[in-house]
């Protein structure tokens, strides 16, 4: 017999199941404190209809059924590109997007997000900060104040990302990356699909497209 008094069990696809969604899993899993029924959503048919960490694995087409519509989404795959195209077929399809956040991130003031972040173990957001739609923020990861962030954003783990930097759609920031804090005059500006390598020291701009990396972060290679 369910009490009047129980919450009532949240329902979600986790969108992959390769490394990143299994460890976004145990946070989702803490934000509801256990009561979620939860499964895992693949494109390659030979990962249907297993179990992985404890989850079903479905189809998309699936997921696409009434018995599944009241599920929210999170798309767990790290390239931008992909993880794009992903949502907005979740999108054509009708599907609602999760922000999952863990018990043990952080946030401070005035924090703007968009829908579908994922926000893992040990992140912080600190104060007067705008994030757009689909961002993941991996484990020990920050964004300090007055910092704006654009869409399909990716930080590895351990970014630290200081304030007055404005990163554009679709970036890639390594593990261990390090943002130099910018001034409200003159902010550090990462382009819109740029990638900063593991481990670079970024102190200055970074153009669309560009790949950078090392200590201080160097152009490795443009965009075409």
């Amino acid at each position: 017999m369910i009490r009047k008094d129980q919450p009532r069990e949240m329902k979600y696809a986790i969108y992959s199941c390769g490394g990143f969604a299994r460890e976004v899993l145990p946070s989702l899993r803490r934000m509801n404190e256990g009561n979620a029924d939860i499964v895992f959503v693949e494109d390659d048919s030979s990962k249907v209809g297993v179990e992985v960490s404890g989850c079903e694995v479905i189809g998309f087409d699936d997921l696409c059924t009434p018995e599944h519509q009241d599920r929210l989404v999170s798309v767990a795959v790290a390239e931008s590109t992909i993880r794009r195209k992903l949502v907005d077929r979740c999108k054509e399809a009708g599907r609602h997007f999760a922000e999952i956040r863990d018990a043990t991130h952080s946030r401070f003031d005035n924090i703007t997000i968009g829908e579908g972040a994922i926000l893992c173990a040990n992140t912080v957001l600190t104060s007067d900060v705008e994030i757009g739609c689909h961002f993941h923020c991996n484990i020990y990861s920050y964004v300090a104040h007055d910092c704006r962030i654009g869409d399909f954003v990716t930080f590895a783990p351990r970014v630290s990302c200081n304030g007055h930097v404005v990163i554009g759609d679709g970036a890639y920031i390594g593990t261990g990356a390090i943002l130099k804090q910018g001034s409200n005059s003159k902010p550090l500006r990462i382009g819109d699909g740029a990638v900063v390598g593991m481990g670079a020291v970024v102190l200055n701009n970074v153009e669309d497209g560009a790949v950078v990396v090392g200590n201080p972060a160097r152009i490795l290679r443009k965009k075409p």
